[in-house]
């Protein structure tokens, strides 16, 4: 009955999550009262016929706990949202920073809990706690109408903002109390098919509003009030991160070793984190579940065995409280505080949760069956935080302890611990190898073999035999999951456990109190970089497929737990069917003689996807965010792997960033894609991939649907010209319905194409530079004639992109435009070409920002 309970509430929370709105407060008030009172009444129902009864009641019952506690949660949270009157004005706050900054190479990203704000001398209500960025000193381009902070990608700069210096961010320390003058937006993310919902992530950190501090010359300067002393877990966290880096004089392994030492995977590089990916180790780059499992069960150990040594001084300590009991009471204090140390993040808090509940449940003496174990954990975690069912590293964890469970020798001792289960018959050392009867040669050995040697063997077969188990299970999860799973992480995780395990985590640790220890962590670190970087160039080390659905991953993960329990091998062979359905699924494409086309949400810039029966086409990559984002990385890499693409051909419209800031990381994943652009032939893509120049008059068919480039003119290169006179522009059609991708061509290159007498006509058109001003003339909408148009631009972006006066010269020709702040990716097909799918509208939660119209 139990279980049940835990089943039904941890279904109700996720059938809540499901919401697209959110209901009154009384709703979800009521029914969680009249939940909570109705389940001891099923209880009392404990005749034999009326069981299975009494089970489907408690479990819907449970079922509205689970969803009236979420639903209520999100009411009460959702009544401290920025007031939409104040976005994009210039408001003092005052208050503190309450988590240890992030330093990056345009200035710094800080939490800041409000204590007071005014607006114009009068006070305003601003959300309890926001996420603000400082830019660096160099030329900060000043937004126009209000633009994010550098947190968002929609941020993005340009030719026609204006350069104003900003002061340089100070060194910012967790606990500070500041007064400054800041701007402010909803939280509003990028929103693609299969992309990370940055909303969300907001959302669950409790950050209602982001935003950037005004600290131009003309701004009145930020002022630090006082230091503080609140706080004081953030403030030691930075400054051993601070320790760290002044230690280790290689950035990148420092970046490495903080983030080991206090959790900071913001200061990991992102090459280093595409080759932990590629080799299924990112785990161990972070303080993770397993991190603060093992430290428990060491932290236990250690406990423990100093209790027993106390008896001979204090025998009443152990007569009161047994040594077992006190270890891991002492192992699941430390544990926490680790996790504090490490930034009290989501896995962290998870790992505790459940770690907490099983030591909790087996103190008080009780014996559950490993499912109910597993239930109660999972239930305990969402309580916590309904909104973690929505993140991989939940189901990564739960289904690897469950499949850990299932394949145990005894599940009825099994317990679980963080993201590992450790079964009770491992005290047994020699039970990985004396289970196996067969093994005549080894049972000979056991009786002269050193114990030692047993237990580490033992051990050794043992970590080996789990790490298999799991990797196998949750190849097909990882596919899901992210459309991508390595295929020597088996090698590299049985190298990398131990070794970051056992001797990196251990040296990072104690360089607390010794610091040159940190210099030998890094050297450790350096070392198993050499390992991953060799496995990571194996041909095949990581494979990539089409985002499947739900049921197909559900098969995958069945079948991989059926090829490593302990079964006879007639029935393991039956998992190799179920493991198919994840490997093989194509998404559907379209029929030969159509095509479809996907403009991505990449805030302030163009980035879209043009799909026929058998070929791709990538139309621009997106703005840069930073060194280490851009997106290219962040939204097109993700995109193109969900959806299985092969990439033929890769046109840049024109060499502005907006334009071509993902292009490195597309062409790195695409290395058969041709690049065909307006470039200059010194452009540093050059030398990634030489560039075919794009000139009015090539054309190209595939499967039934030409290609026709319209402009520019071949002579065009022959003499300067501003980049977006530049821009390549393509008309795509299968003689029935046709799209025209603009790029940013402005007045006198439309007055051009209209003059030249080509046929512009189109069903869709790409806004042409975003909606500027400048463009989308009466004349040359009038010879396009589109009914659909998409405008890619950033929400509140800084050129206040599409302009008002453009919207209305589409709104008199009765042209819809879909912007992307509002629409997100938009998709379009040939077949059906008065419609566009916005994934912000199919995608919607009630977390998602809407924009106003």
């Amino acid at each position: 009955m139990w279980g049940a309970i835990f089943c039904g509430f941890v279904a109700g929370a996720a059938l809540q999550l499901q919401q697209s709105a959110l209901l009154q407060a009384t709703v979800y008030g009521a029914l969680l009262l009249g939940s909570a009172a109705l389940v001891p009444v099923c209880f009392r129902l404990s005749q034999a016929a009326v069981w299975g009864l009494r089970a489907v009641a408690v479990l819907v019952l449970a079922a509205g706990l689970g969803f009236g506690l979420t639903g209520l949660r999100a009411v009460i949270f959702q009544t401290g949202a920025l007031a939409p009157a104040l976005e994009g004005r210039d408001i003092e706050v005052t208050g503190r920073v309450v988590a240890m900054p992030q330093r990056s190479d345009d200035g710094l990203r800080f939490r800041f809990a409000i204590e007071s704000a005014r607006l114009e001398g009068q006070p305003v209500r601003l959300p309890p706690q926001i996420y603000l960025g400082w830019y660096a000193g160099f030329g900060f381009r000043e937004p126009v109408t209000g633009a994010s902070g550098p947190d968002n990608p929609d941020a993005s700069g340009g030719p026609a903002a204006a350069l104003a210096l900003q002061r340089p961010p100070p060194a910012l320390r967790a606990g500070e109390h500041w007064r400054m003058t800041v701007r402010l937006k909803a939280p509003h993310g990028n929103s693609n098919p299969h992309g990370f919902d940055y909303e969300l992530w907001l959302w669950e950190q409790g950050v209602q509003a982001t935003g950037y501090v005004r600290a131009g010359p003309r701004d009145p300067a930020p002022v630090r009030l006082a230091d503080g002393w609140r706080h004081p877990v953030e403030r030691l966290r930075q400054s051993l991160r601070d320790a760290v880096y002044a230690r280790v004089a290689d950035r990148q392994l420092a970046g490495v070793v903080a983030a080991l030492l206090v959790g900071d995977q913001n200061a990991i590089e992102r090459a280093d984190w595409d080759v932990f990916r590629a080799t299924g180790v990112a785990h161990l780059m972070s303080i993770s579940g397993l991190h603060i499992t093992m430290f428990a069960w060491l932290a236990a150990q250690g406990i423990a065995w100093l209790w027993r040594r106390s008896a001979r001084w204090t025998p009443a300590l152990c007569l009161a409280l047994p040594a077992g009991s006190a270890g891991v009471r002492g192992g699941l204090l430390l544990a926490a505080g680790y996790a504090l140390l490490s930034g009290w993040g989501v896995p962290a808090q998870r790992t505790v949760w459940m770690l907490a509940t099983v030591v909790l449940l087996r103190q008080s003496g009780k014996r559950w069956p490993w499912p109910q174990v597993w239930l109660l954990a999972m239930a305990v975690v969402v309580a916590f935080d309904p909104w973690a069912l929505l993140q991989a590293g939940f189901w990564l964890s739960f289904v690897a302890v469950g499949v850990l469970f299932a394949a145990g020798r005894d599940a009825r001792d099994d317990e679980i611990t963080g993201n590992s289960a450790i079964n009770s018959g491992a005290n047994d050392p020699q039970f990985a190898w004396a289970e196996g009867k067969n093994n005549l040669v080894f049972l000979r050995w056991r009786a002269w073999l050193p114990q030692g040697v047993l237990l580490a063997v033992g051990a050794i077969l043992r970590a080996a035999r789990e790490q298999w188990i799991v990797t196998l299970a949750l190849a097909p999860l990882s596919l899901l999951l992210f459309n991508q799973v390595s295929l020597v992480g088996l090698l590299a995780n049985g190298l990398a456990i131990p070794w970051v395990t056992l001797v990196v985590t251990p040296l990072t640790m104690l360089g607390v109190f010794w610091a040159p220890l940190w210099e030998a962590a890094a050297a450790a670190v350096a070392a198993l970089m050499l390992f991953l970087q060799w496995l990571a160039r194996w041909p095949l080390a990581s494979i990539s497929v089409a985002a499947a659905p739900l049921w197909c991953a559900v098969a995958g993960v069945a079948g991989g737990l059926l090829l490593a329990l302990r079964l006879p091998w007639h029935w393991r062979v039956l998992g190799v069917p179920l493991l198919l359905p994840v490997l093989l699924w194509q998404p559907l494409r379209p029929a030969p003689g159509q095509f479809e086309l996907i403009a991505a949400d990449v805030g302030q810039g163009n980035a879209l996807v043009v799909r026929t029966a058998r070929h791709a086409l990538v139309y621009d990559t997106g703005p840069r965010f930073s060194r280490e984002s851009d997106a290219g990385h962040r939204v097109l890499v993700p995109l193109l792997r969900a959806l299985g693409e092969s990439v033929d051909t890769l046109m840049l419209s024109h060499r502005d960033a907006d334009h071509i800031g993902g292009a490195p990381a597309v062409l790195a994943m695409q290395p058969q894609a041709a690049l065909l652009s307006s470039i200059e032939d010194g452009h540093p893509l050059q030398a990634l991939r030489p560039s075919r120049r794009c000139a009015a008059g090539q054309h190209w068919t595939w499967d039934g649907v030409d290609f026709e480039v319209l402009h520019p003119q071949a002579g065009d290169y022959e003499t300067p010209q501003k980049s977006n006179a530049m821009s390549c522009v393509l008309r795509i059609s299968n003689g029935n319905r046709a799209a025209l991708l603009a790029g940013d061509i402005e007045l006198a290159q439309e007055q051009r194409l209209v003059a030249s007498g080509v046929n512009l006509k189109a069903d869709l058109l790409l806004v042409p530079h975003h909606g500027s001003k400048t463009s989308s003339s009466p004349a040359f909408l009038d010879a396009v004639q589109p009914g659909l148009a998409l405008a890619q631009a950033g929400y509140r972006n800084r050129f206040g992109h599409p302009a008002a006066p453009v919207l209305e010269r589409y709104r008199e020709r009765r042209i819809a435009v879909f912007a992307s702040p509002a629409c997100g990716a938009a998709t379009w097909t040939s077949g059906q070409p008065d419609m566009v799918r916005c994934q912000r509208q199919t995608g919607l939660r009630y977390w998602h920002h809407r924009p106003p119209d």
